[in-house]
């Protein structure tokens, strides 16, 4: 096994790790495939195809965070969801992830979510809502995000093919 094998299964796990994190918020995500992608055009010995391979995936990786992020924003604002709303999400979320492995993360991200809302407007109805609202936009910003992971990681598994047939 030569550095350029060995670089090449690196990038390949690293950016299955990324992609899996757009999920899972505990792991890396998006930038983990971007520097995966640009190591690989440098390190991984594939010339041409490797830059044309991180240039396409560097794309992909940033439009899926930058949509991500806007969709989510638009559709907070939209209905009237404060970032304090947001970041009590987040602060439980992170709790939740130590008391509740697995799960615990999107179970304390609701909750606190809920319990913010529900204390800002003082009516349950109006904090299942808004929470309902401000979690179908967190999960369809992830998913859109994960697409387009899984667009850059399809990206190097075909530049690898290429760069193995050429070689």
């Amino acid at each position: 096994m030569n550095a350029e094998m060995i670089v090449t299964v690196l990038c390949g796990v690293a950016i299955a790790v990324g992609v899996v994190g757009t999920i899972i918020p505990v792991l890396p995500g998006s930038i983990l495939i971007g520097l995966s992608l640009l190591a690989w055009g440098i390190w991984g010995g594939a010339g041409a195809t490797g830059w044309v391979v991180f240039g396409i995936g560097a794309a992909c990786v940033l439009a899926g965070m930058a949509s991500s992020a806007v969709l989510t924003g638009r559709k907070l604002k939209q209905h009237g969801i404060p970032n304090r709303s947001v970041l009590a999400g987040i602060v439980l979320g992170i709790v939740g992830m130590f008391v509740l492995p697995v799960v615990g993360l999107f179970v304390g991200f609701a909750v606190g979510l809920l319990v913010s809302e529900l204390l800002r407007t003082k009516d349950v109805k109006k904090a299942l809502v808004s929470g309902g609202a401000a979690l179908k936009a967190t999960g369809l910003g992830m998913l859109l995000e994960f697409g387009l992971a899984c667009l850059a990681a399809s990206t190097w598994v075909v530049g690898v093919w290429v760069a193995a047939v050429a070689a």
